[in-house]
């Protein structure tokens, strides 16, 4: 069910991860603004979802990449 992932290289994954999660750059990463924004229960506009699902996407594909690679050893 996850083939696709395993055959997405790693260098590219991180390489789109990190841009993601740091873009934009100034004045501060959307990542982290929507994720203070979901602790604090702030996250309400549909936008605002957008950006954390957009932004946040490569930084989980890693996360599971890893976990099946180095965890459970597909």
């Amino acid at each position: 069910m996850m083939i696709w992932l395993d055959k997405i290289d790693w260098t590219i994954l991180i390489i789109i991860a990190v841009i993601m999660g740091l873009a934009p750059f100034q004045p501060e990463p959307h990542l982290l603004e929507k994720l203070r924004m979901l602790f604090q229960g702030t996250l309400a506009k549909p936008m605002d979802i957008f950006d954390l699902l957009m932004h946040g996407t490569p930084s989980i594909l890693v996360a599971i990449k890893s976990v099946r690679q180095f965890i459970i050893k597909v």
